[in-house]
Parts: structure tokens; C-alpha cells; sequence
């Protein structure tokens, strides 16, 4: 067997929340620093989705500046897997998805955008971190 957490960090993204969203309110992620790591994926999760016609679309920005106040969407040539993969329906209860990030840029974000949505909704997002430049990562993560 072979140690994996020392080679993977992970920074909450879409956290969880005590009532699930039910509306077709966008779910962004927290902003990701990706300073220190070469690798980054964004791992999406869903719990029950109770809306029977519900849709969520997945995006991806990118940018310089902490705040992405110049955040663009990322092109399709710097993700592994496509935002059509990460998206899912009202079908993919209890799901996981995942899309990688191979731009160059130092902030990434992501967001979750629900259409046709009036059912419980609870989705949960993590970036995980790899290929980092000193290692072992923290653990418990920081």
C-alpha cells in the first residue's frame, strides 16, 4: 500500500449547509489559491436532489487577481474532463463528478448553477490540491 494523503491537499469548495437549496440560486465556490501545487481537480458531490426536472450546469473561471475581479471562463483546452461531464440532473442522487484544471492561472472558481429547481438541492464541492512543491501536505489540511 501506498500513502496518498501526503501527496494531496483539499480546501473546501461548496460547503454544506443545514437547508439545502431550493431555488435556482447559483452555488460559487470559494476562490481557490492554488500557490504551491501543480495539479488541481474539483470533486462535486450531491446528496438527494428532490426537484423531478432540475438541471445544474457547472462553470469554471480563472484569473490573476485574489478577488477575480479579471476571472474569465476557462477554456475547454485547460480542463480534463468537460463542464458538460461535471453537470448533472435531478437523475444523480447521491453522485460524485469531477473536472480537472490545467490552466496556468493562480485563482480558479467554480459554480453550480440550478435550472428548474424548487426541490431540496444539496450539492458540496472540494478542490483537491497535487503535485505539490513541498511535501508532505498539512495534515489536517489549513
Amino acid at each position: 500500500m501506498r500513502d496518498i494523503i501526503s501527496l494531496l491537499h483539499f480546501v473546501p469548495a461548496i460547503v454544506p449547509v443545514a437547508a439545502a437549496q431550493a431555488d435556482n440560486t447559483a452555488m460559487v465556490s470559494a476562490i481557490l489559491d492554488r500557490m504551491g501545487y501543480e495539479s488541481v481537480a474539483l470533486a462535486l458531490m450531491t446528496g438527494t436532489l428532490a426537484d423531478a426536472d432540475a438541471t445544474f450546469a457547472v462553470t469554471i473561471e480563472h484569473g490573476d487577481a485574489a478577488n477575480l475581479s479579471d476571472a474569465v471562463a476557462v477554456p475547454a483546452d485547460q480542463l480534463n474532463g468537460t463542464l458538460a461531464l461535471a453537470g448533472f440532473t435531478f437523475a444523480a442522487d447521491s453522485a460524485a463528478r469531477k473536472l480537472g484544471y490545467v490552466g496556468g492561472k493562480r485563482y480558479v472558481r467554480a459554480t453550480v448553477t440550478p435550472s428548474n429547481n424548487t426541490g431540496n438541492a444539496p450539492v458540496v464541492g472540494m478542490w483537491v490540491l497535487g503535485s505539490a512543491n513541498q511535501s508532505p501536505t498539512p495534515n489536517p489540511p489549513a
